[in-house]
């Protein structure tokens, strides 16, 4: 086994040796840092279907049926921030085709309802209200237009980029470009060929900081699933050569534990609704998620090394529905209590050989540790175990894991213990912590 020294500098853990601070493998940008650190953030899917019942609109509904009467999108914010939300995603385009500010590129937008006399602009509404309330803002831009006339053809590749182009340089900085696969036939009855790599160049170059999602990238990843689960080996590398986005992409279970030994830095997002649909249904409100069932899906996504982007779709009244709002402030109160005290805090930490452990002043209650890898220098561990007891001789197993990353939680039958080791049983490189704390989570 590898020799590991560590070294505690203001609640940070780190190895003394030169060696241990260079990079190992595939990093992240300080950008993919920066979203890491977000952890959490709402998806918004609201348009035509929002008044349609429909999940997939045809594009051929009549804008008037788009009338949001009490639209408020600083609501969205405030309660957003509220529920501790860092930022807000939105549908700016589904696949119907509408959009949600009077693009030039397009006859199906809010410009031909009668909502607003034509004169409205939910991106612009909801990118002020955003600003004031200090959280930030993503688009949803599907590459699919069910709409569009020209879909299928060498044209709409164009008429995408300057869509693109439209809400990227006309609406302020976004922290997230999200697309999906979704490729299916136009009005016209054609397939597109979409030229990804056009698609996002020009994003780049409009916005050198956005983060990219699809199910391979280019910056983070779908996790196979909409159930907002992230496997617990959860590798934030991820190898794309020879695959393509859609019908093209790795098997789900290789993009929800990523690869071992992938080449690329692409951390995981997973998605999950808070309803039964992603828009809203007024007959899906016996629905909505409670706290609690947000807060276990929190600790397999956030708590396995990934983010979690949660929708909630505003009602036909262009509000987040009270249901929805209850079930995010509720989720918020149960995050913050079972986060609040973290055990650790005074504990005194011993480094050996390829172990940190925590030494208590006496035996506390605790069923959950918090570890986190400092990921701008690699991912690096691969397996670990954690013991503890009141006496230094006697260390009982009390569970083990695998992969650790920018967060991971673990959960275990409740101890009252003095003492508590975690080895790393098994590492790439010399495994470097940025944090280490303990809980009593109540379930």
């Amino acid at each position: 086994m590898k020799k590991i020294f560590f070294a505690l500098s203001v609640f940070i853990l780190y190895s003394c040796t030169s060696n241990a601070q260079e990079k190992f493998g595939p990093t992240p940008t300080k950008e993919q840092l920066a979203w890491h650190d977000k952890e959490y953030y709402l998806f918004m899917h609201f348009g035509p279907n929002t008044f349609t019942d429909l999940e997939w609109g045809h594009g051929s509904e009549n804008p008037n049926v788009f009338n949001p009467t009490a639209l408020d999108c600083n609501q969205w914010a405030r309660i957003a921030k509220a529920a501790g939300a860092k930022g807000i995603v939105i549908t700016a385009k589904h696949h119907d085709g509408f959009s949600l500010w009077p693009s030039k590129y397009s006859k199906h937008t809010v410009r031909e309802s009668s909502w607003m006399n034509g004169k409205g602009d939910v991106i612009k509404m909801l990118s002020e209200a955003c600003k004031k309330e200090g959280i930030e803002m993503g688009v949803y831009i599907s590459p699919w237009d069910r709409n569009h006339p020209k879909y299928g053809t060498p044209e709409y590749n164009d008429i995408y980029i300057n869509t693109m182009k439209e809400l990227l340089t006309g609406y302020g900085k976004f922290f997230e470009l999200w697309w999906d696969g979704a490729n299916g036939e136009g009005p016209n009855g054609k397939k597109q060929v979409y030229d990804f790599t056009r698609f996002k160049d020009s994003a780049l170059r409009y916005q050198p900081q956005i983060i990219i999602f699809s199910d391979i990238g280019p910056h983070i990843r779908w996790v196979g699933n909409e159930n907002g689960l992230i496997n617990s080996t959860n590798w934030n590398l991820l190898d794309t050569a020879g695959f393509k986005r859609g019908e093209g992409a790795p098997p789900n279970d290789t993009l929800n534990t990523g690869n071992y030994n992938g080449k690329h830095w692409i951390g995981a997002e997973a998605d999950v609704s808070i309803r039964k649909g992603w828009f809203y249904h007024p007959e899906e409100d016996n629905t909505v998620k409670s706290g609690a069932t947000l807060f276990n899906i929190y600790l397999k996504s956030v708590g396995h090394g990934g983010n979690l982007i949660l929708n909630v779709p505003p009602n036909r009244k262009g509000l987040i529905d009270p249901l929805d709002s209850a079930a995010l402030m509720d989720f918020k109160k149960i995050r913050d209590n079972a986060f609040a005290n973290n055990l650790f805090k005074n504990a005194k930490l011993l480094y050996t050989n390829n172990s940190v452990e925590v030494h208590l002043d006496k035996p506390v209650l605790f069923n959950s540790i918090m570890l986190k890898e400092k990921i701008s220098l690699g991912q690096r561990v691969v397996k670990f175990e954690i013991s503890g007891g009141n006496d230094l001789k006697q260390f009982q197993p009390i569970t083990q894991g695998t992969t650790i990353g920018h967060k991971r939680i673990i959960q275990f039958p409740t101890q009252n213990i003095r003492y508590i080791r975690v080895k790393f049983a098994e590492y790439k490189a010399k495994p470097i912590l940025s944090d280490i704390s303990g809980y009593l989570i109540s379930n």
